[in-house]
């Protein structure tokens, strides 16, 4: 693809089983995709720029309380929220992530203030609020974020850690939603944004505000969105990974998010998936899991919102 552009997201890996999958919920998630995407598409069809499209579209994402990440947003095992975000111009290479808040009310447009009003990368906490605030992005209160399905999911895994009847579900492990996009011009971008897992213990941060593990866009290679086994996914520098591979060894960005998803992390006991956009606006979302919440619109094609 020459000139048009091109935009991936995903609501996250932590999927419900196809046998707990509802016709009503499932129907609501592809509602919920669409929405999501029509957002960034607005962005890019007016000739806009591929970080304000990813940034438009993780807003959205971060108002369907469906997703885990702004309002829907887990709980820790302490009954707070602590939400993690990033964002990345693969122009330039410029970047800004919070990680530990809970407060603005779209935790993405704080790390976008990290990144153009600070001279920092990756700021936490009150720092990060601070930011937020000088930058005049609107604030909730904790409640805000309240959903009571969330609240019911950490009783639910508090009472299995104490019976010792915790299972695997991938569903309270990964939960996160990002973007990827490629404008018209050419350029590449990356946004990410979580409530991290639910019962997660307080300060603890994953892969979705560390450049270079879930979150990454160059302009020469690809832009990324991870989500899944955070730990996993850390150890890895996923996003960098797949960027290496396509700079250095010469993969195409399919290939190189296929090894890197299915057997560097199953190589590891990390399960999940990512999004990826390459610099000629190939899309790719590869998952090693039972599914992830994913959609994509690429210019002069339909669009798509897949779960399975």
């Amino acid at each position: 693809m020459a000139d048009g552009f091109a935009l991936a997201i995903h609501g996250g890996a932590g999927v419900l089983p196809r046998s707990e999958m509802s016709a009503e919920r499932e129907a609501a998630c592809h509602a919920a995709l669409a929405r999501v995407l029509e957002a960034g598409e607005s962005v890019l069809a007016a000739d806009g720029t591929a970080l304000d499209a990813v940034a438009a579209a993780v807003r959205a994402l971060e108002d369907e309380p469906l997703f885990n990440a702004g309002r829907g947003a887990v709980f820790t095992r302490a009954g707070t929220h602590e939400m993690d975000a990033a964002i990345m111009d693969g122009r330039d290479r410029r970047a800004g992530a919070v990680a530990g808040i809970c407060g603005p009310l779209h935790p993405i447009d704080a790390a976008r203030a990290v990144m153009e009003h600070t001279s920092h990368v990756l700021m936490a906490g009150d720092g990060a609020h601070d930011v937020a605030r000088e930058a005049g992005l609107p604030f909730e209160e904790e409640r805000y974020f309240f959903t009571q399905e969330r609240w019911d999911t950490l009783q639910e895994t508090l009472q299995m850690e104490a019976d010792g009847t915790l299972d695997d579900d991938p569903s309270r492990r990964h939960g996160t939603v990002g973007a990827v996009a490629r404008d018209r011009a050419g350029n590449l971008a990356a946004a990410t944004s979580t409530g991290g897992m639910t019962a997660k213990s307080a300060g603890r941060i994953g892969d979705s505000p560390l450049i270079g593990a879930g979150t990454l866009a160059l302009n020469e290679s690809c832009a990324v969105s991870a989500t899944g086994d955070g730990e996993a996914f850390i150890r890895l520098s996923v996003a960098h990974e797949i960027d290496a591979r396509i700079r250095l060894a010469g993969q195409t960005v399919t290939d190189a998010a296929a090894q890197v998803v299915m057997q560097d992390l199953v190589a590891i006991g990390g399960s999940g998936g990512l999004i990826a956009i390459g610099a000629d606006g190939t899309v790719t979302m590869p998952f090693n899991c039972e599914g992830m919440y994913r959609g994509q619109s690429v210019e002069g094609r339909s669009r798509d919102t897949l779960i399975y």
